[in-house]
């Protein structure tokens, strides 16, 4: 069989693993690039295969490097199912509506302001592209084996990380493929730990955080501190947040805060993500799925003055009052947060505090390489605000926490494929994968193909 690199190989975003069985072609997530303009216009050229001939896509996660993808996918001429557990494809719906409202926004922005060299500007795909993805969708139980053919059979595993996130295993022909998707951490405030798989013939394994360890500080006490500090300068604290899991996990991390009394209860405290406030619901739709109560699903959504309009927006941003503001996107790519950090990022006392991995290319990891300057709506906006970083908040697991992720794994797998991380993170993971395992791992190129041999059981 072959596989098809064709996303997060040397890069982190833009996931899509493409299997070649001899009965069978399956796409394993289905994601968009971002980050550096060369890798954002990969997701406007045609792929290196036909979407015509791809039988079946599976998603290990809803996150947007992860599905974001899919109606260029359907436009191109997939017309097969879109499998994943429940809350994946629940939010896989909301990170994709979102996604395609924000593009028209935005092309319809840079044609009205002249920003684009592009004539006219237009989205990657619209709110009709969605829908028609959207009718794809299958939801699959967890941890049941699904039969695609006779000679291929799979399952989903619960990873962590997100809601509804998981790692895949397809059986094919004799052979155990393992998809690790994006692997969470243990003790995490809202999720259970992931599970571990067992046996691995072919591994697949996320690289992200595959150079460094997330810091051993509580990120409560930190976030506590990085509050009150910006309360001290009469200022506002914004919150790039991720609108899925992450919003969620600071809405209940400045909840506890305000029950613990360690910050005022007078304190205003905003969520300004459509997305973040759409997937509380799902979070209150799928019990089994996390730690949180429905009681206190509500009683930390009762702190949060969550906003209903753009024009409200306006009004918080010309309210000069200290608060907390948490608002999409992560990594500063998009959504509410940019308007606000257009009219803060130059006052000195606001504070931005990152609150996951930032990729190359995007604002985030701008701000966070200290950069003077950002651009927003083709206007340069200085930057005199504090910039800081909960990295232990992280959902991603680090390089230990990778290796021992692995742990039940006894055997060495005959194919070792390092993904979704930057070079460094990359070829750090191989070195340790070598040094305290003995296994050799190869770190495939975009667009690389490789060739697996496959046992057919008598």
């Amino acid at each position: 069989m072959n596989v098809h690199f064709l996303g997060a190989a040397g890069t982190v975003t833009g996931s899509k693993f493409l299997l070649e069985f001899p009965d069978q072609t399956i796409l394993i997530d289905c994601g968009m690039f971002q980050g550096i303009k060369k890798l954002r216009e990969l997701n406007w050229q045609q792929l290196p295969v036909n979407a015509e001939n791809i039988d079946l896509v599976l998603l290990t996660h809803g996150h947007l490097d992860h599905t974001g993808f899919l109606p260029r996918l359907v436009n191109m001429g997939f017309t097969g199912e879109i499998w994943g557990t429940a809350p994946t494809l629940d939010i896989a719906e909301i990170i994709l509506r979102d996604s395609a409202k924000i593009q028209e926004e935005d092309a319809d922005r840079a044609n009205k302001d002249g920003f684009t060299k592009h004539k006219p500007a237009k989205p990657l795909y619209n709110l009709l592209d969605v829908e028609k993805t959207l009718s794809r969708f299958r939801s699959k139980e967890l941890t049941e084996w699904h039969t695609v053919t006779e000679r291929i059979r799979l399952r989903f595993r619960y990873s962590g990380h997100i809601l509804g996130a998981t790692f895949i295993e397809p059986e094919a022909f004799g052979k155990r493929f393992i998809f690790s998707g994006d692997v969470g951490r243990k003790n995490d405030l809202l999720l259970q730990d992931p599970e571990k798989p067992d046996r691995a013939d072919v591994l697949f394994l996320e690289s992200t955080y595959g150079d460094r360890l997330h810091p051993k500080e509580d990120m409560t006490d930190k976030l506590e501190a990085v509050i009150l500090e910006t309360l001290e300068k009469n200022g506002t604290l914004i919150i790039p947040s991720f609108a899925v899991e992450r919003a969620q996990l600071l809405m209940y991390m400045i909840w506890k805060l305000t029950e613990q009394n360690r910050i005022p209860k007078s304190l205003p405290v905003i969520l300004d993500s459509p997305m973040g406030t759409n997937a509380l619901s799902v979070f209150r739709k799928h019990h089994d799925w996390h730690k949180l109560s429905d009681e206190d699903t509500i009683r930390m959504s009762e702190r949060f003055h969550i906003v209903q309009s753009f024009a409200e927006t306006w009004e918080i941003i010309d309210n000069p009052a200290p608060k907390i503001i948490v608002a999409g996107s992560g990594m500063v790519t998009g959504g509410r947060v940019l308007t606000y950090l257009e009219k803060y990022l130059n006052r000195e006392n606001t504070t931005v505090l990152l609150a996951g991995y930032q990729a190359e290319g995007t604002r985030g990891r701008q701000l966070l390489d200290g950069a003077g300057e950002i651009k927003f709506y083709g206007k340069y906006v200085p930057v005199k605000a504090r910039i800081d970083i909960l990295d232990g908040l992280s959902a991603h697991a680090d390089r230990d926490e990778l290796i021992d992720w692995l742990s039940e794994i006894k055997k060495e797998p005959d194919n070792i494929f390092l993904i979704h991380g930057e070079p460094q993170a990359l070829d750090t993971l191989r070195v340790k994968l070598s040094d305290t395992r003995g296994w050799y791992a190869q770190i495939p190129d975009l667009h690389d193909i490789k060739v697996i041999s496959l046992i057919t059981p008598t």
